[in-house]
């Protein structure tokens, strides 16, 4: 290196000795440290802590006499200066409470020493019970009083506050940001935005259409105030306004940390009781003991303890007076979420920005309204979409197809929609059928449409590459759009393996590939009239780990932190090449949008085939958002118990996740189910959203049609249950379609109040809106077991009998012929008589189930269309009924009535809870001759009418 002044050059000389000299100390410090943890733990699980207190000391006043004034930090590239904090004494480390040490050293992947922990400015003191640097208690942990960003200026303005902040402490982490900004915006009375971002180069954000609002509020009319120093260390304090409850706080949290590829921020919880953050398998109230979650799509049947198909960083926190609010963070980068007791919460992601929405309901079900708003209200399915759905893998070619067809007909099952998975397609190849195996396909759907059925396949993502040229418009299409996604250096189509061998993936965010999709569905849709699509594999899945060429090695295939994804290090594993190239921007950023894109774009192709009509399309991976085009289940269950229970909370989060229409593979995916098993799986199946019977290829056929008669009957009741309900469950969609409510929700939504917190913790239960209570049977040989009965007026769905429940568990009959259904007091719930479809059901009478509350009161409505047109909300083609009972007479309001196409005839109204017996019964002011009382159960039952619903009626009865 030439130098100009002689001077300068014996600077640099000597700088360069004393950096080697330091280097060669503190490799002898690193190898010490690493021996010293190595001991620790083998002490720590020998002598316990006290025995180990001696060896810490010592060994720390050793490594603190060779240190240097600084280090340079191999792994971050960053010079840290060395803060010599003392491992214990510290009151900046002491002073901290075990459950609120905040993890200084997350995602190591090598093994953490003190001597590393401290060169970082954090706080070392090993925790008997935990192993350094790979979860649960931090033995590498932030000081009070961490300095990592200060405020440099704050303007206020009427509807938010932009805030300037300014790097003081280095992380530790590459390519810190050093000046980053704060945007704070008053959306409205209910929404706080705010968005950390660079404040002089732009990042990759979250392409995501937000329903957003042009006009803002000032903040006179917000519920929520905000909290920022003027000056000092950076932190955000968001409050209720109405009870100064905390909705987020940062400043005894995780600090922020802004590095290129590390990002981090934590926030103090209300509570204990927090929900969502998915996809995961587990309880849905997500634990606060040391919990990581990693948010990063994958390919893998549920299991609990790793990353699945979805990515959901939205959480609800109930505050300890019962109101509760939410949280969302829209990021799309691979992210860890850790939860810790103190109770706070730490997001840590791999890039883009941080682009925060809090949502202050002060009702659960609000906060999931107000979530929906923003990222889209879910959609209107069809009404036969809300029918029985039946599939597996593996019919054997068209004549076994037609055989399961027959059976369920022959057994006079409701059964709506006929699916097939990918044994279908000639060589597993997308848009395809084989012409042999499954010849006749076309007029198998014909015969279901002529039999008011519907029909449904899968189609996967991955298109293969390996097709004589020509003779596959799949790939040669997407050639000629130059649509797929790249290879990181632009140079062709990555190339991964999926069913048909070797493929190319569709960048569904290419500007032409909604063409593309669209033509090949419509060339499809010519042959054989599908009424929706299957899109599975879509994370995308890939057998090989990047691609059949692997990965090159730069900073995105190799980050410096990694979420604890499965198979740990890479984020290859299963998908595609971190750094292939999309059209707006590196799969490292979308590839958890892939299945939400594909969906989109699905949705857009079945809009054009279709017209006006409504289609279903069913998606595995997700995103916030997806529910706007799509439906979700679970994934590749397992016939076991235990996945009759996992399959609930999956499904009361993915309705707080704005995607209603869910449900799990009824009887299982994998494994040889029984008939006991499968019985009491489809006696809750009836109850999920979206209800489909699936299982995998080698096993044996599971639809209800192959059991026994006993199983049968059980089966066929279960069945007619939900036919019967569908016109309630029609209605609790129209409102999650119109306002974002929940269909399916905890106990706690209806019930915040009870003993000990009962009811925020109970996920073995469910309702269906305000109205249903259910308890499902989820162990074999079970006929009794003890349910939580809130605090209200509930009737049996089955004897209509009432209890008077004082808020506690009871023991509930838990027969093996049906489920245990509970009406809420104070319900109205439109009913219709089932058939063994939905199209010959709605050509049948209605009927009405009132459940009066103590004081005699109840309500409810119903939602009426053509279960099939697209826009009937937008044009107001439906009819909208409202139902109350007050003083002995129930009435029925038309608040809308748009739909005539179709008569709506009432033929029954069941009244629960008639304490005398009545005198005489009138309908619209004429005395009927007939009605029928029960003393026993005193319900109160009118048969036999004729009535036009689409006109107001009132019935009343004296007593």
């Amino acid at each position: 290196m030439k130098c100009k002044v002689d001077l300068d050059c014996s600077r640099l000389e000597h700088t360069h000795v004393k950096t080697v000299a330091a280097d060669q100390r503190s490799e002898n410090i690193e190898r010490l440290s690493k021996m010293k943890t190595i001991f620790t733990i083998l002490l720590a699980s020998m002598i316990g802590f006290v025995g180990i207190y001696v060896y810490i000391k010592l060994s720390d006043y050793l490594l603190n006499s060779e240190s240097t004034d600084q280090h340079t930090d191999t792994r971050t590239h960053h010079k840290i200066v060395y803060h010599n904090l003392p491992v214990e004494s510290s009151p900046q480390c002491s002073n901290i409470p075990i459950g609120n040490r905040r993890d200084c050293w997350p995602g190591s992947t090598d093994l953490l020493t003190d001597h590393k922990c401290i060169q970082k400015g954090c706080c070392w003191q090993p925790y008997i019970g935990s192993s350094p640097g790979v979860g649960g208690v931090p033995w590498c942990f932030y000081p009070i009083g961490y300095q990592g960003y200060v405020v440099q200026s704050l303007q206020k303005a009427s509807s938010g506050m932009t805030v300037q902040l300014k790097l003081v402490q280095p992380s530790g982490w590459p390519n810190d940001i050093n000046n980053i900004t704060l945007d704070i915006t008053y959306d409205s009375s209910e929404r706080l935005h705010f968005k950390i971002y660079d404040s002089n180069k732009s990042r990759y954000e979250v392409p995501l259409p937000l329903h957003q609002t042009s006009n803002k509020v000032t903040d006179t009319d917000i519920n929520y105030n905000v909290d920022i120093p003027t000056n000092g260390t950076f932190y955000i304090k968001v409050y209720r306004k109405s009870t100064g409850k905390i909705l987020f706080d940062s400043q005894e949290a995780s600090p922020l940390i802004f590095s290129d590829q590390f990002i981090q921020l934590g926030t103090q919880l209300s509570t204990e009781f927090i929900y969502g953050l998915g996809e995961h398998r587990s309880s849905f109230l997500v634990s606060t003991n040391w919990t990581k979650l990693a948010i990063w799509n994958r390919d893998q049947p549920p299991k609990r303890k790793t990353n699945l198909y979805g990515s959901h960083p939205f959480y609800l926190n109930v505050e300890d007076d019962t109101n509760s609010h939410g949280v969302f963070l829209l990021n799309s980068n691979a992210m860890e979420i850790e939860i810790q007791p103190t109770p706070a919460l730490t997001y840590r992601t791999t890039g883009g920005i941080l682009d925060f929405y809090i949502f202050t309901g002060p009702i659960p079900d609000q906060v999931v309204q107000q979530y929906t708003e923003l990222i889209g209200r879910p959609f209107m399915p069809p009404y036969w979409a809300l029918g029985f759905h039946l599939c597996r893998w593996d019919y054997g070619g068209i004549d076994g197809l037609k055989k399961v067809i027959k059976r369920m007909r022959d057994a006079n099952m409701p059964y709506d929609v006929q699916w097939n998975d990918i044994d279908y397609m000639r060589g597993h190849l997308d848009w395809t059928y084989d012409q042999h195996k499954y010849n006749g396909l076309p007029n198998v759907v014909d015969d279901l449409h002529k039999h008011g059925q519907h029909y449904v396949m899968i189609v996967d993502p991955g298109i293969s590459n390996t097709q004589k040229p020509g003779s596959y418009p799949a790939y040669d299409n997407g050639i000629d759009g130059d649509i797929f996604i790249k290879k990181h250096d632009n140079s062709g189509p990555i190339i991964g393996m999926v069913w048909p061998g070797n493929t190319a993936f569709p960048d569904f965010f290419h500007p032409n590939v909604t063409t593309y999709w669209t033509n090949l569905a419509q060339t499809f849709h010519n042959q054989v009239e599908f009424d929706g699509l299957w899109m599975d594999m879509n994370e995308p899945s890939n057998f090989v780990s990047g691609s059949v060429t692997g990965c090159p090695d730069n900073n995105l295939e190799n980050p410096p932190f990694v979420p604890p994804v499965l198979d740990g290090k890479t984020l290859r594993s299963r998908t595609l090449c971190a750094s292939s190239r999309q059209h707006i921007s590196t799969h490292y950023n979308l590839h958890n949008m892939y299945g939400y894109s594909e969906s989109v774009a699905t949705k857009s192709a079945l809009n054009t085939i279709l017209g006006n009509k409504r289609s279903l399309v069913i998606s595995r991976s997700t995103f916030p958002g997806s529910g706007v085009v799509t439906g979700h289940w679970t994934g590749d269950n397992t016939a076991s118990w235990d996945d009759i229970y996992w399959s609930i909370p999956e499904i009361l989060s993915f309705n707080m996740f704005g995607i209603p229409l869910v449900g799990a593979d009824i009887c299982g995916f994998t494994g040889e189910t029984n008939a006991e098993l499968c019985s009491r799986w489809m006696q809750v199946g009836a109850f999920y959203p979206f209800m489909r019977n699936h299982n995998s290829v080698g096993f044996k056929d599971q639809d209800p049609a192959i059991f026994d008669e006993a199983t049968q009957t059980i089966m066929r009741d279960a069945l007619n249950l939900r036919y019967t309900l569908l016109p309630y469950l029609y209605t609790l969609f129209y409102r999650s379609h119109v306002n974002g409510s929940s269909i399916i929700r905890p106990l706690f939504y209806q019930y915040p109040v009870s003993d000990y917190n009962n009811t925020y913790k109970i996920d073995t239960q469910f309702m269906w809106g305000t109205c249903l209570l259910i308890t499902p049977v989820a162990s074999q040989d079970t006929t009794t077991g003890l349910g939580y009965l809130p605090r209200d007026r509930w009737y049996d769905w089955f004897n209509q009998t009432y209890i008077d429940a004082t808020g506690g568990f009871i023991n509930f009959d838990l027969p093996k012929q049906h489920i245990n259904l509970q009406i809420r007091a104070g319900s109205i719930i439109p009913l219709q008589q089932p058939a063994v479809t939905t199209t010959l059901a709605r050509k049948n009478k209605f009927m009405i189930i009132s459940a009066l509350s103590v004081h005699g009161e109840a309500n409810g409505e119903l939602y009426w269309d053509d279960g099939v047109s697209r826009d009937a909300i937008f044009w107001g083609h439906y009819n909208l009924i409202k139902f109350n009972v007050s003083q002995s007479t129930l009435f029925s309001t038309i608040v809308k009535s748009g739909y005539k196409t179709e008569s709506m005839v009432l033929g029954e109204v069941k009244v629960l809870g008639v304490e005398i017996a009545p005198t005489s019964v009138t309908f619209n002011n004429q005395v009927l001759p007939t009605s029928d009382y029960s003393y026993t159960n005193k319900t109160l039952v009118v048969d036999k009418l004729s009535v036009n619903l689409t006109e107001p009626f009132k019935l009343s009865w004296l007593v």
